[in-house]
Formats: C-alpha cells, sequence, structure tokens
C-alpha cells in the first residue's frame, strides 16, 4: 500500500484491477475543506489516461511489477523472441504487446520487460539505440545553410528526420524515446 501523500510521477499504483502509472500529481489544500491529491493516471495496459482526485493520505495498493532483463532473438511469424538473460527461458511476444518501440528492435539487443503478475505489460528499449542508414535522398550542395532534415530509412524500417549531410550507409544514433537523431556513430 502506498499513501496517496507519497505519489510521484512515475510511480505504479493498482486500480480497478489493473495497473496504473502516476503522470501528474498536485497536492491541494483549499483554505476551507480537507486537502487532496489531483492525479493524472495512465491505464499500463490499455494506454487510457484519466483524472482522478485522492483524499490526502488515502492508501492505495501500490502495482506489483517485476523488470526482466531480456534479449531479442528473433521473429517468429507474427511473435518477437525474447531470451531471459538469467535462465535462458524464451518468451514470446506479440506486436501488440511490445508496442510501437517495434520499430527499432533489433537482432540481439538488451531491452527491460515490465511484467504485472505475469503479464507482459511493456517492453523498454535502451534510450539511445545505433542504427544504420539504408535509404535517404542525397543531400544537394549548398542546401545547408538552414540546417535543413529529409526523412531516412533505418535498417529496421523506422523512418526518422536527419540532418541534410547523412548518407547511406552511415550508422547514426537514434533517441528511441522521441525518435530523433543524435548524431553519426563511428
Amino acid at each position: 500500500m502506498i499513501s496517496s501523500n507519497d505519489f510521484r510521477t512515475g510511480t505504479s499504483i493498482e486500480l480497478d484491477g489493473s495497473p496504473w502509472k502516476v503522470l501528474e500529481f498536485l497536492h491541494v489544500k483549499p483554505g476551507k475543506g480537507s486537502a487532496f491529491v489531483r492525479t493524472k493516471l495512465k491505464n499500463m495496459q490499455t494506454g487510457n489516461v484519466m483524472e482522478k482526485t485522492f483524499r490526502a493520505g488515502e492508501m492505495v495498493p501500490q502495482a506489483n511489477l517485476e523488470k526482466v532483463d531480456m534479449q531479442y532473438l528473433y521473429k517468429d511469424g507474427d511473435d518477437y523472441v525474447f531470451m531471459d538473460m538469467e535462465s535462458y527461458e524464451q518468451s514470446p511476444l506479440t506486436e501488440a504487446q511490445i508496442g510501437e518501440q517495434i520499430k527499432y528492435l533489433k537482432d540481439g539487443m538488451d531491452v527491460a520487460i515490465l511484467r504485472w503478475n505475469e503479464l507482459v505489460i511493456a517492453v523498454e528499449l535502451p534510450n539511445t539505440v545505433v542504427l544504420e542508414v539504408v535509404e535517404t535522398d542525397p543531400g544537394v550542395k549548398g542546401d545547408t545553410a538552414t540546417g535543413g532534415t529529409k526523412p531516412a530509412k533505418l535498417e529496421t524500417g523506422a523512418e526518422i528526420q536527419v540532418p541534410l549531410f547523412i548518407k547511406i550507409g552511415e550508422t547514426i544514433k537514434v533517441d528511441t524515446r522521441n525518435d530523433s537523431y543524435l548524431g553519426r556513430e563511428n
């Protein structure tokens, strides 16, 4: 159990039989009446967001989340197979379980799997990945004055905006949280 006074961004709680993550919280002490905590919560299974108000000090069950380090091995039909790095047990996950981060998934990549009651809730990729550019338009000489960007397709199929000087075959560092170009990799 966790008190509503201890809510912080990222805290996981259990409501109505589902795990929720606290996105925002605000402790309010009106001049008249008792204090309360206004929150914005995100359902970790469905992605739905709701606002809920708790009384100050109200006890709420904390979600029992388990984080397991796994390695992505290969795609088998519609399933993506991951291996537990401690027990070497293999687990297939569907595209829906992995979410939109699937576009950065590369063979041999280490990821963190978040489980709640043995159900996979989320797959957490590293914050940055190094990928090769497989398709992009050539940069035109003299086009760089404005610091423009162009679309580039990466080896995993992801498409991001890169600077005009990036060529096919170069390896670049990408931020998986906001799909942004971070720089060249040697």
